[in-house]
């Protein structure tokens, strides 16, 4: 049950497609928040069709929106645009990632919603911000990455940067989102304890960049750079000025990776993949010297892992006391006891429109409490599942005002896009 929950009591009001604000709306819902999900008329939320390999709803859908539920409004309607005010004013939390100047137009402007809930705190997540030359552009997150500086960094050297396997640019800014909105409700529970006071708007509106939070994990990139001139350059498996550390082949093509870097852990790492050469050269003994002889290290131990099988390459390791781990599937993660053993994988029977997929696992809720996952309530709801629950709860709306909403026509996809992973 959720009611046991931290952020238990908390209404959340997510009008966000994609990746960004439904992450941060996925967040608040794991930890106990009703969250309702706004979506258009007809087609929902697009990421309902990304990844598609069967039926009407992906399991990226699915997994990025647990634990919500599901109403179907046409933000363009007088109809829709008053229910969304109206639920707004119920609200704690509104989620929203449009381009800049969406919801302005079309009504549901800062000035109109604090006019419905004066408590409310509104998260905005966009391509550039809210402000600044840059705000009104549509951007998706490859786009933030870029500009953000993460993207210069990733890959091979030599080679053009390439991107992770993920939205990571959205799911960055995801985190950040949830982490402001709990920030403002707790500032806004002190503000008004007692006095009556809330924050002003301006202080309840969370302003999330994609390209902003992207360049906020680029560590000392800018000072580096401000300070003696280094540009950070790609180098594919390893890390800028650290070694050894990178990913190695072995011999049944499973790869591994090995965390040597430490000055204690490099000579039992050389004493283990038989080199006490290595271990003893006085002139690796620190960092600095490792780094500016990597690629004989690299050699060194990778022509040890090539005549190993990952497991036994990974057993010598642990016995030396190296960070080491195998480079993990989603068939390993599935399997993994250590994801087991805290309830890191969750399993339910999906219907996606076409079959029902028996015993599916989604990862589980982060960060733990009480030793393991707690347990995730549902995966991504059908779409306009809750509609009449949630206007009837919320609203007291009666089903006859609820039936005057069938009729709306869905909102075009241009008009909303404004980040996620394309």
């Amino acid at each position: 049950m959720t009611h046991d929950r931290p952020l238990a009591g908390i209404r959340v009001l997510e009008l966000g497609n994609y990746i960004a604000a439904p992450t941060a709306g996925r967040l608040l819902a794991d930890f106990g928040a009703d969250v309702v999900k706004v979506e258009r008329p007809g087609t929902g939320d697009e990421l309902r069709r990304w990844r598609l390999h069967a039926g009407e709803t992906s399991m990226l859908y699915r997994a990025i929106n647990r634990g919500k539920r599901s109403v179907v409004l046409d933000l363009r309607s007088d109809e829709g645009r008053e229910a969304v005010l109206a639920l707004a004013a119920e609200a704690d939390v509104l989620l929203e990632n449009f381009r800049p100047g969406t919801l302005e137009r079309w009504g549901l402007s800062p000035a109109e919603l604090e006019a419905r809930n004066p408590g409310l705190v509104l998260v905005r997540i966009s391509a550039f911000g809210q402000t600044g030359p840059l705000s009104p552009r549509p951007g998706f997150a490859a786009v933030a990455e870029a500009h953000g500086g993460f993207r210069e960094l990733v890959g091979e050297p030599g080679r053009p940067p390439s991107r992770t396997g993920f939205s990571i640019g959205d799911t960055i800014a995801g985190l950040y989102a949830a982490f402001g909105a709990v920030m403002q409700l707790l500032e806004r529970e002190r503000s008004g304890s007692g006095s009556g006071v809330r924050p002003p708007l301006d202080r309840r509106a969370i302003d999330v960049a994609l390209n902003e939070a992207m360049l906020s994990v680029t560590e000392s990139l800018v000072p580096d750079w401000e300070a003696y001139g280094v540009r950070r350059e790609r180098t594919g498996g390893r890390m800028e000025g650290i070694a050894p550390s990178n990913a190695y082949l072995c011999a049944d093509d499973r790869s591994i990776v090995v965390a040597g870097n430490g000055d204690g852990i490099f000579r039992r790492y050389m004493e283990a993949i038989g080199r006490p050469d290595l271990a003893a050269d006085p002139g690796l003994a620190s960092n600095e010297g490792r780094w500016a002889r990597r690629e004989e290290l690299d050699a060194a131990i990778g022509a040890w892992t090539a005549e190993l099988a990952a497991a036994d390459a990974l057993e010598a390791l642990d016995a030396a006391g190296v960070p080491a781990g195998l480079i993990a599937t989603a068939e390993d993660v599935c399997a993994d006891e250590q994801y087991a053993a805290r309830d890191m994988i969750q399993r339910f029977d999906v219907d996606d429109g076409e079959a029902v997929r028996q015993g599916v696992g989604f990862p589980g809720i982060v960060p733990v409490i009480g030793g393991r996952s707690l347990p995730i309530a549902h995966p991504g709801p059908d779409l306009g599942a809750h509609t009449g629950e949630v206007l009837g709860e919320w609203l007291g709306w009666d089903e006859a005002r609820i039936g005057a909403l069938g009729g709306e026509a869905p909102v075009t996809a241009s008009a909303s896009a404004s980040e996620g992973d394309a």
